[in-house]
Formats: structure tokens, sequence, C-alpha cells
């Protein structure tokens, strides 16, 4: 196969921890071709199909210079057997129209993981509202005083954007209030933009564990995310201690119920950020943790993720 990553610029990449550096890395193993280009790279003219400007590339196996292009070139996008969407977020004007474009692709010919119209429709922190039964008390508003009535309620909340990611612009907010207001001004901007404010799960001690599914099938290993310190974010970005471990029960409903339902609506890959027994966001952009779970467990997820792409390219029988 000819496989095309559209994801941030590859010079970035840490590869021993990078997920997309691992599905790379697998792919080649198995004799598959290996492209890659931004969402800048992107063009879609009049009366021809969505093209990109592509570098094909090896992977060299060194550490360093981990990579050779072979050659660079303008192709289009359904002259590729698939192409793998890995931008990170920010989930911003560019990433929508990106899935516009790649949605033309689709109509053009071409397969694309994860569905572009699925990664539109399901935002990473309000996806999780559509699966009440597994969420803990919820509120997404942009109302100062409903935020108040459900700290009045709750007692001890966290805040965080719906567009955030890593960890950012995550606050807590304990019993007696404090800051509340001035935190909430921030994050909403003084009533111009939606928030979500959830009850404060304590169980974050035990970590913020990533539960990922691929093909509708949950991976039998989780990546716990276990905040430091006086820090209550467990995000790797936000210097978590990333610990794996087999799947609960609780985690496995989870997975189990939501696994299906996402990959019937073309989400060949996706992240489930566990708390405790709480569903806290469903990660459908560029999900990670292969490696870290690789490393401590040696479950090859990159492998599980291959079989999973070519499975769903195989001709139906």
């Amino acid at each position: 196969m000819n496989i095309l990553f559209v994801a941030d610029p590859i010079e970035s990449f840490k590869i021993y921890k990078d997920t997309t550096f691992a599905m790379m890395r697998e792919a080649q193993k198995r004799g598959h071709s290996l492209s890659v280009c931004e969402q800048q790279d992107l063009l879609w003219q009049r009366g021809a199909p969505v093209t990109a400007h592509v570098r094909d590339i090896t992977l060299t196996g060194q550490a360093e210079a981990w990579f050779e292009v072979r050659q660079s070139r303008a192709l289009a996008l359904k002259d590729f057997d698939a192409i793998v969407m890995r931008k990170d977020p920010p989930f911003d004007s560019e990433y929508f129209y990106a899935t516009h474009l790649l949605e033309q692709a689709e109509r053009d010919g071409a397969r694309v993981f994860n569905k572009p119209s699925a990664l539109r429709d399901h935002p990473e922190k309000l996806a999780i509202m559509e699966f009440p039964q597994f969420i803990g008390p919820t509120l997404v508003t942009r109302d100062e005083a409903d935020i108040k009535r459900f700290h009045a309620e709750h007692g001890d909340i966290i805040l965080k954007p719906l567009d955030g990611m890593g960890g950012m612009g995550i606050f807590r907010v304990g019993p007696d209030g404090l800051n509340l207001g001035s935190i909430t001004e921030t994050l909403n901007r003084h009533g111009a933009q939606s928030l979500m404010v959830q009850k404060f799960l304590p169980q974050i001690v035990l970590g913020d564990k990533r539960v990922l599914v691929i093909g509708g099938k949950p991976v039998p290993y989780c990546l716990a995310r276990i905040p430091q310190g006086s820090e209550v974010r467990g995000n790797l970005a936000a210097g978590g201690k990333g610990v794996a471990q087999a799947l609960s029960a609780r985690d496995l409903e989870i997975a189990n119920a939501l696994g299906p339902v996402l990959a019937a609506r073309g989400l060949l890959l996706v992240g489930l950020d566990v708390i405790g027994d709480c569903l806290t966001e469903i990660n459908v952009t560029s999900p990670t943790c292969f490696q870290e779970i690789f490393d401590q467990t040696g479950c090859d997820v990159a492998a599980l993720f291959v079989d999973a792409l070519e499975q769903a390219l195989a001709p139906a029988a």
C-alpha cells in the first residue's frame, strides 16, 4: 500500500515516543510505502481532485537522521491507498478546512482515517455528552451564573476550555470558591466562549487513563497518566507519569460500549480518557501512547493499528 500521513512537521517528531512514527515504522516493516505532508500542503483547484505536495520517505532506523526523502511531488489524494490524518490539535479553523478538503478527497475516491466528517462531528470534550451513563456530573456553558450554581451543588470542580489540549487551561476550584469568578472570566472571555465544568474526581491520583480503541476493539492495556507533586493534571505534557496497566472491568465496559458505535462512524482509532469509573474525553484527532504501552507491556499497539488499517482497506469478500 501507499500510505500518506497528514501530520505536523516530521522534523519535530520525538521518535522515541511519537505514535505517528510508530505507525510509520510498522507500516514500512510490512512493505508499505510512506509519504508525508502537512495541512498547508493540501490544495483543491477547480475541476481537479484534491491534491497535496508530498514527500515520499523511507525510515532509516537511525536515531538522528531517522528518515530520508526519496522524492517530492504533487499527487492527488485519491492515488494513495490510504490517508492517515494525524495532525495534532488544536482543532482550529485550518483544521476544520482541512477536514473539508479531505472529505472532498473521499468523494474523489480517497480512503481517509479517521473519517473527516467524524473528526468534525466529535469535538473531543463535547463528544462525551452523548454517553451520559459513563460520565460524571458535567456542564457546558458560557454563563457565569450557571457555573456558580454547578459549583454550589458539587463543591469541588474542574473548569477547562473546550479546545484545550495537553492539560492546557485546566483549573480546579475547591469548596471555598476561591478565584472562581476570575477563572470563569478567563475561560469564557467574559461570556463570549463556552467551557466545560465537571465535578472533580479524586481518583485522578490513580491516573487519567488513556484507553485506546482500534477498529472498535479496545487495546488490552491503557496508559494511566498520574499527576506528580501538587499538580492536578495527569497529562504527559503537563508532567504526568505514564504507567501502563491492564484495562479494568469498567474500562472494558466503556470501551466495549463506545467502540462499535464510534467505529461505525468512521473512527478507526479513538483514545478514551477515563478517571476512576468516569469517561472524561473522547480523543479522535491524533490519539497517542502507542510507544509507552509497548515499552512497558510488550503489547504492540502499532501492529494492531496497521492490522485494522489493512482490514479496513481489504476488498469485501
